[in-house]
Order: structure tokens, then C-alpha cells, then sequence
């Protein structure tokens, strides 16, 4: 299945909350969506592998996406090498996506940004010829570059290159980041708190969206960061 765009997060809920609206959207724009985790968040304090696996389910049903898959790198343990790189290659030629959506380049947690660089290099060397990788058949894969690679943002207030206008799709966006019970805020939770967990976490995440759509004058919306400069056809383009 090609896909138009692919939403990368090193743990289940990175792209939930750095870009669950604008993969809504698209999905509801007739686009093919796809997300990958590249771990199972199995050294989370909150949950295990069983409840981000059963959350991750729940969250791709919310956002209507076609697929949703899981490398199983070890979390925490996230490295840009040719081990990690030639798994992702893989994913990338297999669903050849337009677009490829990733982790922030800077954030709290290391894996964030190991994982960003990870992904946008892979992005690179996928389109060349002579790394050779195999699809679930055995049978040579096609080299293949995406056309676009975007940063979301998640923990750190980073200046977004551009925004998503996501209005009328906050709702949704805020039910597939709640779907995964195990991290965020929950009154009559007993597990340790943790910086996510917090009541005042769950509230920035919706009101970061709102602020942005403010900027562009719309009710919602989510940055991204871009690595190379943007073209637009005509200035018809803008909002």
C-alpha cells in the first residue's frame, strides 16, 4: 500500500500529540495515512508493553489511519546506525510515502531527538540505489526518497517554519491522546507521577494547538519544522 503520508514517533503517542490533527484531517481528505513506532514504550514509568499496545490500537482507530505498525526498538536505546537505518528503509520503501512526518530535532527526552535524526537520514539513504534491502517475500526492494520530511513539536516550545491549519479536528486529536489512559492525566490513577502525567501537560498539549490557530487566526493548528526552505506556486497558496 502506498502511502501518502507516514507518521513516524519513537514511542506510541509521540505523533498522537505532536500531529494526531493533521493526520486526522488528512484521513478525512481521502489521503492513505500511516503510523510507525519505533518502540514499545516498554521503559515507561506508567503501563507496559500489553497497555501501549492495546492504547496504540484504540488511538489508530480514533484517527482513522490505515495502518499502524511497531519496529521494536529497544526503548530507550535508540541509535542512528546501520542496524536502526536499514530497518526504517525498509518501512519507507515498503509504504513509499510522499510525506514523512517525525519526532521533534530537540526535546526533553533523548530518544526524541536520536530518533528525529535516525529518521530523517534514513530518509536520505533510502533513495540510494545501492543500499539494498528485501521485502517480507525476499524480493528486492525499490530505492525510494520521500518528497517531504516535517519535525512536529512535542515537549520543548519550538518556533514552528510552518503550521497545519487543524480546526475542527482538536476534538479528535485530544481523544486519540487520550486513549492512551497509561500516561496522561487520570484522577483516580495510583501509578507515579510523571512530567506528562500532570493535569497541567494534558491542558498545554490542547492549548498549544489553540494558540497556533490564534496566530493564523483559525481555532487550531500544529507546527512543524522543516529542513530545507519551502516553495510555494503562488502566493493563491497561502491561507
Amino acid at each position: 500500500m502506498k502511502l501518502d503520508i507516514l507518521a513516524f514517533g519513537a514511542h506510541p503517542d509521540d505523533v498522537e500529540l505532536g500531529c494526531g490533527g493533521t493526520l486526522s484531517k488528512a484521513v478525512a481528505e481521502g489521503k492513505k495515512v500511516g503510523i510507525i513506532d519505533l518502540t514499545q514504550g516498554e521503559k515507561s514509568t506508567r503501563g507496559n508493553i500489553e497497555t501501549r499496545r492495546e492504547e496504540s490500537l484504540a488511538a489508530k482507530n480514533i484517527l482513522g489511519v490505515d495502518i499502524r505498525e511497531n519496529i521494536n526498538f529497544k526503548d530507550a536505546f535508540i541509535f542512528n546506525d546501520e542496524s536502526h537505518q536499514t530497518k526504517v528503509i525498509h518501512v519507507i520503501r515498503k509504504y513509499a510515502p510522499d510525506v514523512v512526518l517525525c519526532n521533534a530535532v530537540k526535546d526533553r527526552h533523548p530518544d526524541h531527538g536520536k530518533a528525529s535524526e535516525l529518521l530523517s537520514q534514513s530518509c536520505f539513504l533510502s533513495g540510494l540505489q545501492r543500499i539494498e534491502t528485501k521485502d517480507e517475500e525476499g524480493n528486492k526492494q525499490a530505492a525510494f526518497r520521500p518528497k517531504h520530511i516535517f519535525h512536529y513539536i512535542q515537549w520543548e516550545d519550538l518556533k514552528p517554519d510552518f503550521v497545519v491549519d487543524i480546526t475542527g479536528f482538536l476534538n479528535q486529536k485530544m481523544e486519540a491522546v487520550r486513549a492512551f489512559k497509561s500516561q496522561f492525566y487520570d484522577e483516580n490513577a495510583r501509578a507515579p507521577q510523571t512530567p506528562i502525567s500532570s493535569l497541567n501537560y494534558i491542558e498545554s498539549v490542547a492549548s498549544r494547538a489553540k494558540n497556533m490557530g490564534r496566530l493564523i487566526y483559525k481555532d487550531a493548528a500544529e507546527g512543524f519544522t522543516t529542513e530545507r526552505l519551502l516553495a510555494l506556486e503562488n502566493f493563491d497558496s497561502l491561507l
